[in-house]
């Protein structure tokens, strides 16, 4: 019971900085609010080749895939803000409290999912007018994914901020990790438009059955390989991420 209210109050006092100073949140939903803006309408021409006959607007393709985007890049770089509050001296007060050190973790992350999930729901929001049709089953998979994702890349950057206590050294590191991502992951394009050699490389990487699995739930395929392909490698992502997390909390905290 102590490291649930532990983690309620990190949480609260997380969120209050957040809604204090919304600039950071802002920033990182004007990216997938300018894809959709200004890339979905070049996809139209190419509903039926990128989705393969599959989808019925070009949204039920591209829309996914900035969730995934959302989840991952909105969560990534909040290992910045832990390296201010070190700097800061707040993760030392933190230290000389009774509060477990895993809340102290656990709080920030699920401050970062709310914030997520709120970003999330406003870019369907904002993607409804331009088309965007998918069944309600599959838009709220998606957020539960969007929650996941946001819980496993917010615990690895802050686990990582953690180790190195430098925007110099976590700055290229992230974005060294967040490119081949992006590119591989199939997150603007479906991969299998590509060439083979391209589709083979893509495979490694798990955010491309995640990127597939949402994709099929907004088709209404719930249940299908993809959807179920993706649920599992979001899932074992989040425990990996968590644990990661927790671990270093703990002996960094110690």
């Amino acid at each position: 019971m102590n490291v649930w209210r532990d983690t309620w109050v990190v949480f609260r006092r997380a969120l209050r900085l957040s809604v204090r100073h919304p600039m950071w949140s802002v920033l990182m939903l004007s990216q997938p609010l300018m894809y959709l803006l200004l890339f979905g309408p070049l996809l139209k021409p190419l509903t039926a080749e990128i989705s393969q006959g599959a989808a019925t607007n070009a949204y039920q393709v591209f829309i996914p895939g900035l969730i995934v985007q959302l989840g991952m890049f909105g969560a990534m770089f909040v290992g910045f803000g832990l390296i201010a509050e070190y700097r800061a001296g707040v993760i030392e007060a933190d230290r000389v409290t009774p509060a477990s050190r895993v809340a102290l973790m656990a709080g920030r992350v699920l401050r970062d999912v709310v914030v997520l999930v709120a970003q999330s729901v406003l870019l369907l929001l904002a993607a409804l007018p331009l088309g965007l049709r998918a069944p309600w089953a599959g838009v709220l998979l998606s957020l539960v994914i969007v929650a996941l994702l946001g819980a496993t890349f917010a615990s690895l950057s802050y686990a990582v901020a953690l180790i190195t206590k430098s925007e110099d050294a976590l700055a290229p590191l992230l974005n060294g990790i967040a490119m081949p991502l992006l590119l591989l992951s199939g997150i603007l394009l479906p991969m299998q438009i590509g060439p083979t050699w391209l589709q083979r490389l893509s495979d490694i990487s798990p955010l491309k059955h995640v990127v597939n699995g949402v994709r099929a739930m907004f088709q209404g395929d719930i249940v299908s390989s993809p959807a179920l392909w993706g649920l599992f490698w979001v899932v074992l992502l989040t425990v990996v991420g968590l644990t990661v997390g927790a671990r270093t909390f703990r002996k960094e905290s110690a």
